[in-house]
């Protein structure tokens, strides 16, 4: 009998051959992405290739197997996409089967991966919508990082952790991971929505008083706040504002303009610069690479480029992407949860975190409807790769110890996994809520 779940033998072939290579590559050449052997002498150079190279690229092969594996899965199932490429990368992660460990060429991949696809998020936004969304965008901000840094702090503080300490695990659970949310509404077909362009605005908003908020409080775990993180703040809303006013300016402008250099035979070559300037200068300033990439997406968005970049630019997505939620998944060490005082806190941050982004987005966006704002709420859920930084930062500066270190890290995570199911849930019945406003209008027309 014919398994249901192939359409014929050569799709199960196709995934037989990929799932056995991934097997036998582990089996052959067990490797830690970007690592030196363990001889600590410098690999021999060879015909087909250094061995350093070959650890590197049989890594980089394990993750992008890993990821898409888990996302065929769980698309299968009719899960969320971005859920089986986080798991895909537990599963061969250092935590899961030890099959690779993301080293430093595959935090480049994972970083690329998140910045081309904020830039592709910044193509599908008009600039207009997100200025009539200004408001509830950043009121939601405001409320939602507010609310689970007092949350957050509290609960440390009465677990008996110093004020600083307590503080770093408020400012993890406030920052919001764009990159993984906007996967998220994209693979839903929502991006042009008035709640996810909410979502979206008040994403940015959160991550530049993030930066302000960490900066001060690395300032005050070292005993040296300085003016440095405000100068962050208001260098970063600058970027933003004049990202705006560029795009505005470059309304209209033709596709000529991309293509008539030589070497632009097709628009996409000289808006990937600009994409890469744009992140390049947000780092500069201090501010994450996203922002900028999402501000260059929005300029070429008002061009007559627009489409045949956005067009181009989803292979390259779909390719690098990817690494991003497997590095991410891969950080998840799932056996710290054998401690039962560190799974109850993690998970108590967990649900603390989802309660007070889903009140934060309830409260900030509910002139939309009571869906609506549920699903801007649930869309402001993730923490990622920001607050995996923020844990890192207070672990480096001793500010937490390693068993609160490990709680902080596996909350973000367990946030960043319930937000895909979470957005699932709520935007069908945001969608249903519009349709129906949108009727009554009507017949009060």
């Amino acid at each position: 009998m014919r398994l249901p779940v192939f359409r014929n033998h050569r799709r199960a072939l196709v995934l037989a051959l990929l799932t056995g290579a991934v097997i036998t590559a582990a089996c052959a050449l067990p490797v830690a992405a970007g690592s030196v052997p363990s001889s600590g002498h410098p690999p021999t150079p060879s015909v087909g290739g250094s061995e350093d190279t070959q650890g590197i690229l049989l890594g980089l092969f394990i993750l992008l197997a890993g990821a898409k594996l888990g996302e065929e899965v769980l698309r299968r199932l009719g899960q969320p996409g971005v859920v089986g490429e986080l798991l895909g990368g537990l599963i061969v992660g250092p935590f899961g089967l030890g099959l690779v460990t993301p080293g430093d060429t595959a935090t480049a991949f994972a970083e690329l991966g998140v910045v081309v696809l904020l830039f592709s998020v910044g193509l599908e936004v008009r600039t207009d919508d997100l200025f009539k969304v200004g408001r509830p965008a950043v009121v939601t901000a405001l409320i939602a990082m507010v609310l689970p840094i007092v949350a957050g702090f509290a609960l440390a503080a009465v677990l008996g952790s110093p004020p600083s300490a307590a503080l770093f695990v408020g400012l993890a659970l406030a920052a919001t991971s764009i990159g993984i949310t906007s996967r998220v509404l994209r693979d839903l077909g929502v991006l042009d929505r008035t709640f996810s362009r909410i979502v979206i605005g008040a994403a940015l908003v959160d991550d530049i008083l993030a930066l302000i908020l960490i900066g001060l409080g690395v300032g005050l775990a070292e005993g040296d706040i300085s003016v440095d993180a405000i100068v962050v703040g208001v260098a970063g809303i600058g970027l933003v504002l004049l990202g705006f006013l560029a795009a505005r300016r470059a309304r209209g402008l033709p596709t000529s303009v991309f293509t008539w250099p030589h070497f632009a035979d097709t628009p996409l070559v000289p808006a990937f610069l600009m994409m890469l300037i744009a992140a390049l200068l947000a780092t500069a300033i201090g501010l994450a690479a996203i922002i900028g990439a999402f501000v260059a997406g929005l300029i070429v968005a008002e061009t007559e480029a627009q489409e045949e970049v956005e067009r181009d630019i989803k292979p390259l997505a779909a390719v690098f992407t990817p690494f991003f939620f497997a590095v991410t998944g891969a950080q998840l060490d799932l056996s710290v949860l054998q401690d039962p005082a560190i799974a109850v806190l993690a998970v108590t941050l967990a649900v603390i975190g989802v309660l007070t982004k889903a009140l934060g987005g309830v409260l900030g966006a509910r002139s939309i409807g009571r869906w609506g704002s549920i699903a801007v709420g649930f869309g402001m859920v993730p923490r990622g790769e920001v607050g995996i930084v923020v844990a890192n930062l207070a672990l480096l500066t001793g500010v937490v110890d390693a068993s609160l270190f490990a709680a902080i890290l596996v909350a973000v995570v367990l946030t960043t996994v319930v937000a895909p199911y979470l957005l699932a849930y709520a935007v069908p019945r945001a969608e249903a809520e519009a349709v129906d406003a949108a009727r009554s209008a009507a017949r009060g027309t």
